[in-house]
């Protein structure tokens, strides 16, 4: 297992080899550089059994966030240079590969644990893992920040679009 200091992608590591998923984790320091254009790396290059294979960028999320409060529970949001990345390597890789987001819930509260399919202990914490297609995010996704250049799903669209990502190995 590749030494990983985001606890959401060791995690999400730890998943697969629980699984016996075969994986190849991306040294994610570097970006590649593709026809003079610099592109963030995803994660993991992920084989599926189920689906094509997967490149796969994680989006670590607290479950619910919003501080105190607790308000918010499907963040969503990523920045546009993940979602653009991720659509060229799916150029790059070719018909046998689809790009996902694999969005990462740390469930801070066990209240809410009926939320979610299933649930995975990791170094005493408990994560939940949902996928949602690149190409399906980029058709529905709202801009979050023009400063920051994140974007995010609409409620209804996100519960629509997301899968447990056992649905997709």
């Amino acid at each position: 297992m590749t030494q990983r200091f985001n606890h959401y992608e060791a995690a999400f590591e730890g998943f697969l080899r629980n699984n016996r998923t075969p994986y190849v984790a991306v040294d994610e320091k570097k970006r590649a550089l593709l026809d003079d254009i610099s592109l963030k790396s995803m994660d993991f290059i992920v084989y599926s059994q189920q689906e094509k294979n997967l490149l796969i960028d994680i989006k670590g999320r607290q479950f619910p966030s919003g501080g105190a409060s607790g308000t918010r529970k499907w963040e969503n949001w990523a920045t546009q240079d993940d979602i653009f990345c991720l659509l060229e390597w799916e150029k790059v890789f070719g018909q046998d590969f689809r790009a996902l987001l694999v969005f990462a819930y740390h469930v801070t509260d066990l209240n809410y644990v009926d939320e979610f399919e299933t649930l995975y202990g990791f170094r005493d914490r408990a994560y939940a893992f949902y996928g949602v297609w690149v190409q399906d995010y980029y058709s529905e996704m709202r801009c979050r920040s023009k400063s920051w250049s994140t974007d995010f799903l609409p409620s209804q669209a996100f519960q629509e679009l997301k899968m447990p990502i056992e649905a997709v190995l």
